[in-house]
């Protein structure tokens, strides 16, 4: 039992060494590409870019961007009680009731507050 112990910690201290040398060794010693092509921008196949690099965007996507996100993370804690209702009984139902009631109540206030509208 011991053997097989130190055998696989050998392994792994051997594998843990082994693999970055290859990745340095191919750095040193592999093919090189460079020039004009290399240093050019390339976007999604487009080979020209049209407008500048530093353009600025609207905060309103990242505002949108944020509230997806946080919308999204409450249907992810929705999904696991969806499944197991049953087992929590009427405390589970009222406890996620509470929380839907919540996310309602900041709903309706981004609402009031306009951050949807996009005029």
């Amino acid at each position: 039992m011991e053997t097989e112990l130190v055998l696989s910690a050998a392994a792994l201290i051997g594998l843990a060494v082994i693999i970055p040398l290859l990745m340095l060794l191919t750095a040193f010693f592999g093919p090189r590409s460079g020039g004009k092509i290399k240093n050019e921008a390339y976007e999604s196949g487009v080979g020209t870019i049209i407008g500048v690099a530093d353009q600025k965007f609207s905060v309103k996507f990242y505002l949108l961007a944020i509230l997806f996100l946080i919308f999204d993370i409450e249907a992810v804690f929705m999904y696991p009680w969806a499944v197991s209702v049953r087992e929590l009984g009427w405390f589970g139902f009222m406890e996620m009731m509470v929380f839907m009631l919540l996310l309602l109540t900041g709903l309706v206030y981004i609402l009031k507050k306009g951050v949807l509208n996009w005029r």
